[in-house]
C-alpha cells in the first residue's frame, strides 16, 4: 500500500524539497503548516528568513499556491493561540527572569512534532509518517529510535530535536540528514524550484526581541564582578551571557556578560577569563538512548550552543531529572536557559539526551 506522509512546509528550501524527494519515493504527499501568527502583539516585522512574523498570511497562501503546482494537498493548521501560551510565554518569562531561552527546541517539541500533528489528527487528516526539513538522522538501536546528526556538521539540527520522544521518531522521516547543504542547494537547481537559492531562516522571529517582550525601559545598573558599577542599561533583556558588543561603557579591556541579576535588575560584567566555567548542572532532563538515571559518571560528548562544537564532558546524576556536567577543559559562555546535548562518545553523532542549562 502507498504510504501517506505529512511534511512540515514552510515554503523554505528545505522542507520543499523534502516535500518533492518523499513523493519522487512513491509516498502520497499532503502538506502541514502552521498558522502561528498573534496579532495581539502590536508592530512586529516582517517573518521575512523567520518563523514569526506579520507577512505570515501571504507566506501560507505561496505556500498553498506550490501545493496546487505539485499535486500535494497542504492543510492550514491555526496553532496561533496555543504557540501565544508555550512558546511566547516560554520566551517571555524566560528573558524577564534573566534567562536566555531557545524557542526553537520548545517549538519543536511541543508545537511542530506534538500540536500541529495532533490538530491534523484530530480534523481527520491521516498519515503514516511526519518529515520535515531538518538535517538530522534516524537509526533504530536495540529497539530504541536513535537521533543522529546530520552528516553536514556545518548544518547539523540534532541538538533542536533533542526533546523528541520515541513515539515522535518512530513516525518521523528526515530525508535531508544525509546530504550536504550545497547537495540540498543543487537538488533543488536541478528540479527548478524557484526557493533554490533561497537565504536560510536565521530565528525564529527577525526583528528585536524586545518587540515580543512588550517592556517599557527598566534602567538598572552594569555591574563588574569586583562590585562596581560601570554604567547603565535600559532593561536586562536586551544582554545575553557571553555578549561583548553593544555594552555601551568604556574600559581598558573588553568585557563580556557574565550574569544577568533579574531581581536586582543588573547585568554582570567581566573579563574574558570570566566566562569560563569547569562545570554546569542541567534540569529537565530527557533521555534518547539510555533506559534509566544514571548510576555511575559517564563519559560524553556535549553541545551547549546550537552553533558550538561537541566537547568531552562527565556527566552524574546530581537530583531527579538534574545531572552534573564536567567539562573536560573549562567552556566560555555556557548560558543558563539554553540546551545542552548529550552525544555517545563512542560514536560522536547518535543523541543520548539532554537537559536546560540551570
Amino acid at each position: 500500500m502507498i504510504k501517506t506522509v505529512a511534511v512540515g512546509l514552510s515554503g523554505g528550501l528545505d522542507s520543499t524539497l523534502t516535500a518533492l524527494l518523499l513523493q519522487e519515493q512513491g509516498y502520497n504527499v499532503i502538506g502541514l503548516t502552521m498558522s502561528i501568527y498573534n496579532k495581539d502583539i502590536a508592530n512586529l516585522k516582517a517573518a521575512g528568513n523567520a518563523c514569526y512574523g506579520s507577512t505570515e498570511k501571504q507566506d501560507i497562501l505561496n505556500v498553498q499556491e506550490w501545493g496546487k503546482e505539485h499535486n500535494i494537498d497542504v492543510h492550514i493548521l491555526d496553532c496561533s493561540e496555543e504557540y501565544k501560551q508555550i512558546v511566547l510565554s516560554y520566551f517571555k518569562e524566560s528573558y524577564l527572569s534573566g534567562i536566555t531561552p531557545n524557542p526553537c527546541v520548545k517549538c519543536n517539541e511541543t508545537m511542530k512534532f506534538g500540536v500541529m500533528c495532533d490538530k491534523a489528527l484530530a480534523q481527520g487528516i491521516q498519515f503514516d509518517y511526519f518529515a520535515t526539513g531538518h538535517y538530522a538522522r534516524i537509526t533504530k538501536r536495540n529497539e530504541k529510535y536513535v537521533l543522529q546528526k546530520g552528516i553536514d556538521e556545518k548544518k547539523d539540527q540534532s541538538y533542536f530535536l533533542y526533546r523528541l520522544s520515541q513515539k515522535q521518531l518512530s513516525r518521523l522521516l528526515l530525508p535531508l540528514g544525509s546530504f550536504t547543504k550545497e547537495e540540498v542547494r543543487k537538488m533543488a537547481r536541478d528540479r527548478g524550484l524557484a526557493v533554490a537559492d533561497k537565504a536560510d531562516s536565521q530565528d525564529f522571529y527577525n526583528g528585536d526581541y524586545a518587540d515580543l517582550l512588550e517592556q517599557a525601559p527598566k534602567v538598572g545598573d552594569i555591574v563588574h564582578t569586583n562590585g562596581r558599577v560601570l554604567g547603565k542599561h535600559i532593561g536586562f533583556w536586551h544582554y545575553t551571557i557571553g555578549q561583548r558588543r553593544g555594552l555601551g561603557i568604556a574600559y581598558p579591556v573588553p568585557l563580556y556578560v557574565v550574569d544577568i541579576d533579574a531581581e536586582q535588575n543588573q547585568v554582570i560584567v567581566g573579563e574574558v577569563e570570566s566566562t569560563f566555567v569547569s562545570k554546569t548542572t542541567i534540569c529537565s532532563v530527557v533521555w534518547n538512548g539510555l533506559e534509566t538515571q544514571l548510576q555511575t559518571p559517564l563519559t560524553v560528548g556535549v553541545k551547549y550552543r546550537s552553533a558550538g562544537k561537541v566537547v568531552p564532558a562527565i556527566i552524574e546524576q546530581k537530583a531527579e531529572n538534574e545531572l552534573l556536567v564536567s567539562f573536560e577543559t573549562p567552556q566560555r559562555s555556557v548560558t543558563r536557559g539554553q540546551s545542552l546535548v548529550i552525544y555517545d562518545k563512542n560514536d560522536g553523532i547518535s543523541v543520548l539526551g539532554g537537559g536546560i542549562i540551570k
